[in-house]
């Protein structure tokens, strides 16, 4: 089992900055993957960025050259560094981790981009 837990969200004007959280417990060493979707309401549950077992990062078209996607083994934490953010980054975002065959999520933490 792993459990995740997002943190660092929160409300920001248009061209701010934040950096969530994702701390993973439990079963850490079997990860293979790990990313950040968002959903938005009334929409549907989109992958924003991601690593691979390998270290390869991706980023969907319309968040790359602003977020970027880290990861620091020795506190077991993903980060997402968000800058030039905008109002349709507007969302619940979500981190996930998998094990083998299973996904794990965390509870989603909340960004708000609004002037």
């Amino acid at each position: 089992q792993v459990q995740l837990v997002e943190s660092g969200g929160g409300a920001v004007q248009p061209g701010g900055s934040l950096r969530l959280s994702c701390s993973a417990s439990g079963s850490i060493s079997r990860i293979t993957y790990a990313g950040w979707y968002r959903q938005a309401p009334g929409k549907q549950r989109e992958l924003v960025a991601d690593i691979g077992s390998d270290n390869s990062v991706y980023y969907i078209e319309s968040v790359r050259g602003r977020f970027t996607l880290s990861r620091d083994s020795d506190k077991n934490t993903v980060y997402l560094q968000m800058n030039s953010l905008k109002p349709e980054d507007t969302a619940v975002y979500l981190c996930t981790a998998r094990v083998g065959s299973t996904s794990h999520w965390g509870q989603g933490t909340q960004v708000t981009v609004s002037s």
